[in-house]
């Protein structure tokens, strides 16, 4: 079985502020530091009533501080909304305030809407749109030094010195960010909690066409995706009914907090708005501890994932809390001592 991890959004739920989704992840944390996860991811995302945390690279070093066990990352910055050689130096910092705890998780998409994005950036947009493979390869000389002779960044030091990146994965949710991260040879973790996709396809070329490099010596394909577990099947299905409508809100472009249970229980859907669940029912893997192992265990297994990565829209946090935990007894993980 391979290793558990948990990708965290910051959710903000209806009837509650984005500071207390702050402090909900920091309780998340604190809760899966001794389950025996492997790793606790932050995403980033701008402008979005549903998510609060827009700077992952500060929540990593809250969350790193106040556990001990799990690895820190950002699933992930998304470069192009950063200067290379701030992302260089934050996560530097991190990795010397936390050594090998650190993980530094790459995403090519604006994480918002193009207003949002061109208030992030605010310069010219490059020609094609995307200058995400100069960024990235800018990131990558930041940490190495080796900018060509003649290069005015060679004369820069980024501070810490002697402090190295820590591991860098490359997010995606289709083929492109497989291919490159398997050719480069990087980590790489597929959002299949969103993706368009199968993740078979993706997961499976980035393991055929990785190649060893300084940054990874083996493949790490982490999967990502929607969980949600309970005492029993019948109520990790109530409690999807948070998840399910925000979902369906979403694809009509209202970002709105996560609705709590009861609002989802009294929303009237039409047979329109139900045939769309289903269409997306795929996404969201649903049950009690031992239904959503077997199906995670099969999931893993098609997609030859390394790690499955768990995020949970569940509005009650008491019980958001509680399916990390069942999940981590189904699947057998060792708790983290002291």
């Amino acid at each position: 079985m391979p290793p558990l991890s948990v990708l965290d959004l910051s959710f903000v739920n209806a009837g509650a502020s984005a500071g207390q989704a702050l402090q909900d992840s920091l309780a998340l944390a604190r809760h899966v530091d001794g389950l025996g996860y492997t790793r606790y991811w932050l995403a980033e995302h701008h402008a979005l009533p549903s998510v609060a945390s827009p700077a992952p690279e500060i929540m990593v070093g809250q969350i790193a501080a106040a556990t001990r066990h799990i690895r820190v990352g950002s699933g992930g910055i998304m470069l192009p909304n950063h200067a290379p050689l701030m992302v260089a130096e934050r996560f530097k910092m991190l990795e010397a305030l936390f050594p090998g705890r650190i993980d530094l998780g790459l995403g090519r998409a604006p994480g918002t809407d193009g207003i949002t994005a061109q208030a992030l950036r605010r310069r010219e947009v490059p020609r094609g749109g995307d200058d995400f493979l100069d960024r990235l390869q800018e990131l990558l000389l930041w940490d190495t030094g080796e900018f060509p002779e003649g290069h005015p960044f060679r004369a820069v030091t980024v501070m810490p010195a002697g402090v190295p990146l820590p591991p860098v994965f490359l997010l995606g949710s289709s083929d492109y960010s497989a291919n490159l991260s398997g050719r480069l040879g990087m980590g790489f973790a597929f959002a299949q909690h969103f993706a368009g996709i199968d993740a078979a396809g993706p997961m499976l070329d980035y393991r055929r066409l990785f190649r060893p490099s300084r940054w990874a010596g083996r493949p790490h394909a982490i999967l990502a995706v929607a969980a949600i577990c309970a005492e029993t099947d019948v109520e990790a299905e109530r409690l999807a009914m948070s998840a399910r409508l925000s979902t369906l809100r979403r694809e009509r472009g209202d970002y709105a907090p996560l609705p709590s249970l009861a609002e989802a229980e009294a929303y009237p859907y039409s047979e329109m708005e139900r045939a769309r669940i289903d269409r997306g029912a795929a996404r969201l893997h649903v049950g009690g501890p031992e239904t959503l192992r077997a199906k995670l265990s099969a999931l893993a297994q098609a997609t030859q994932a390394d790690e499955i990565m768990i995020v949970s829209a569940i509005h009650d946090q008491a019980a958001r809390r509680r399916s990390y935990e069942l999940l981590a007894e189904a699947w057998g993980l060792p708790r983290a001592e002291g």
